[in-house]
């Protein structure tokens, strides 16, 4: 039996709506994906979204959102992570967003002061955050978040070294060579310790990652998810939550 045009038509707009049901009710639900394990030559770890080799230089996306670019040649090998990692949702209210996460997983994230001083450019860290009055673990825990001590590192957008410095905040104070671990810790620290003097901890984190212009524009943190995970994971690290 020959369908008419308008059964014809009917049905496509049945289908198509159905198609249409399904994509938006799979959007409003946090989502999950498959992330890899990149092991360094150093021994170090590093869980990623995602690892792509350009030349001779590696791009990890990060499971909390950035990147860091390296020399791929300093990777040992990658490996799937059996862990997945939970996708953001970039509705979720951006204070909100950093208030999650139970006491238990907050005490968790404290680390030894053993620990850190194993840690590489430890001394250097140690002396430069006590000659600017700012908490060593905090700068260690920026460190590991911006590019996990990998003193080569380079983001798409430019940002360098250890401390990830933008060339206009390295101009800012004085540094010639990003890469220098000293130069770029001690500009790090400054630049740090200047947000912090004029924000509370969670913003001036924001400020660090995403620019204090963009803090001024939004009024406090910004509602971007890679921002509103970096300084969610900072604070996990110093076992704080954006409240406190």
């Amino acid at each position: 039996m020959r369908k008419n045009k308008e059964q014809i038509t009917n049905d496509k707009w049945r289908f198509s709506f159905s198609v249409l049901s399904f994509v938006l009710c799979y959007s409003l639900f946090p989502s999950t994906a498959t992330a890899e394990i990149v092991v360094f030559k150093n021994g170090r770890t590093m869980s990623a979204k995602s690892y792509t080799v350009v030349g001779d230089m590696a791009t990890l996306v990060l499971r909390e959102g950035g990147e860091v670019t390296f020399p791929s040649s300093i990777v040992e090998r990658v490996e799937a992570d059996e862990v997945p990692f939970d996708s953001p949702d970039p509705r979720e209210d951006a204070r909100v967003q950093l208030a999650q996460g139970r006491p238990t997983e907050q005490a968790e994230a404290l680390i030894s002061a053993e620990t850190l001083a194993a840690r590489p450019f430890a001394d250097l860290i140690t002396t430069v955050a006590a000659e600017h009055d700012v908490d060593a673990r905090l700068v260690h825990a920026v460190i590991e978040q911006e590019s996990n001590y990998e003193a080569r590192a380079r983001s798409k957008k430019g940002a360098r070294g250890l401390m990830q410095l933008m060339p206009a905040t390295a101009r800012q104070y004085g540094v010639r060579n990003s890469f220098d671990p000293k130069s770029n810790i001690e500009a790090g620290v400054r630049h740090l310790k200047a947000l912090l003097s004029r924000l509370d901890l969670p913003v001036a984190l924001a400020a660090y990652n995403a620019g204090e212009a963009t803090i001024q524009r939004y009024g406090g943190l910004p509602p971007y998810p890679e921002t509103q995970a970096y300084v969610r994971n900072i604070l996990r690290r110093l076992g704080r939550s954006a409240g406190n």
